[in-house]
C-alpha cells in the first residue's frame, strides 16, 4: 500500500513534541523528572507507537526516563484531546545520547588537532 501523504509521520512526531513540551511541565508531578528537553520523536508507520527522545537537567536521566514512562498513559490521554488523528501513539521515552556523543566527538577532534599541531611544530 502506498503512503497517501508523504512525511505525515514526521509531521505528527513534530506535533507530539510541541504538545508534550507544553504538557510535561504543567502535568507531570513526578519528582524524578527534572527539566526535560524533548529532542526528537519517531513514529511507527502504523502510528501505534512513538519513541520520544529527551535530555534532562537537574536529575538522573534514567530516573527521568522511568518517571516519564510511568506518566506515558496520562500524557497520551492529554495528547488525545489535542491531536486530531485516528490513532494516538503509545509513548515510549528514551534518553537522547546524541548530545553526549557530540561532546565526545568534539573532544576527540580537539585532541587530534592539538597532536597534529605539536607534531608540525617539532618538524
Amino acid at each position: 500500500m502506498r503512503n497517501a501523504k508523504p512525511g505525515r509521520a514526521q509531521r505528527i512526531g513534530d506535533q507530539i513534541i510541541r504538545d508534550l513540551s507544553e504538557i510535561i511541565p504543567k502535568e507531570v508531578r513526578d519528582p524524578r523528572v527534572g527539566l526535560v528537553t524533548l529532542t526528537g520523536c519517531e513514529v511507527t508507520p502504523d502510528y501505534a507507537h512513538a519513541k520520544v527522545y529527551f535530555t534532562v537537567l537537574g536529575s538522573e536521566p534514567e530516573a527521568s526516563a522511568a518517571g516519564l514512562n510511568a506518566a506515558a498513559g496520562m500524557l497520551r490521554n492529554h495528547l488525545f484531546r489535542r491531536l486530531r488523528i485516528h490513532t494516538v501513539p503509545t509513548l515510549h521515552f528514551e534518553i537522547d545520547t546524541s548530545v553526549v556523543r557530540g561532546f565526545e566527538m568534539d573532544a576527540l577532534i580537539k585532541r587530534a588537532i592539538a597532536e597534529t599541531e605539536s607534531t608540525e611544530k617539532k618538524d
